[in-house]
């Protein structure tokens, strides 16, 4: 019998940091505030969204700067359109994913992505990354009312996509996934070759992915 298999998105399936990292970076040079983020040190804050990355930018600005009223929803918009613009100037599939990908399908399993980014940035990229088509359903932060790690956004996801909650599991890269899967009751694979490497284990899930090659027998294990 085969199951679902859902992913996360940024972290997860692609390495979106440093264009996400450029993004917010770039409206901070509009307020002269100079690069704020760094690329590779602060990865994991982009793997969090848009507005942590602009509120962990201006705790780093001068003691004598001030935002203005309404600055950060002001910045918000314009990271969206600076990232929207550069979505994929170095964005990466992670090792693996094409491959990993063929074969679940292959096995039988039904793919779909449950992500907190925007869902026109959601689809842009999974199509810049020419595997939109591998996915039955694509729920994205806009898409419903409510977002991860609300259960009923990875329930609707699994539905949307033909199969069934109880025969689904997430792979996923941060907290809000792990609290994701606890609070719909599936399992989740949380993968070390993102900017927590192996200490992503503190967050206590029932796999570490380390390598997608490893994803096809994991899903045979737990879907069997």
């Amino acid at each position: 019998m085969t199951g679902t298999v859902v992913f996360d998105l940024d972290g997860t399936l692609a390495d979106t940091s440093a264009d996400l990292i450029a993004a917010a970076n770039a409206c901070f040079r509009a307020r002269d505030l100079g690069d704020l983020l760094h690329p590779q040190d602060d990865a994991l804050i982009a793997f969090h969204g848009g507005r942590a990355m602009l509120r962990a930018g201006y705790g780093r600005m001068p003691s004598d700067r001030l935002l203005p009223p309404g600055a950060e929803d002001e910045d918000f918009d314009c990271l969206l359109d600076h990232y929207g613009q550069n979505i994929m100037a170095h964005t990466k599939l992670y090792p693996g994913v094409e491959n990993a990908l063929k074969q679940l399908a292959d096995d039988g399993h039904i793919l779909a992505v449950c992500t907190n980014k925007p869902e026109a940035l959601a689809e842009s990229l999974l199509r810049a990354l020419n595997i939109r088509d591998a996915f039955a359903s694509m729920i994205a932060a806009d898409t419903l009312p409510h977002r991860k790690p609300d259960p009923r956004t990875y329930k609707t996801t699994v539905e949307r996509a033909g199969g069934k909650v109880s025969r689904s599991f997430l792979v996923g890269d941060t907290e809000t996934d792990r609290k994701t899967a606890s609070a719909a009751g599936v399992k989740v694979a949380l993968v070390s070759f993102g900017p927590e490497g192996t200490a992503i284990e503190r967050l206590a899930p029932e796999a570490l992915l380390h390598h997608f090659d490893d994803l096809p027998a994991l899903a045979r294990d737990w879907l069997a």
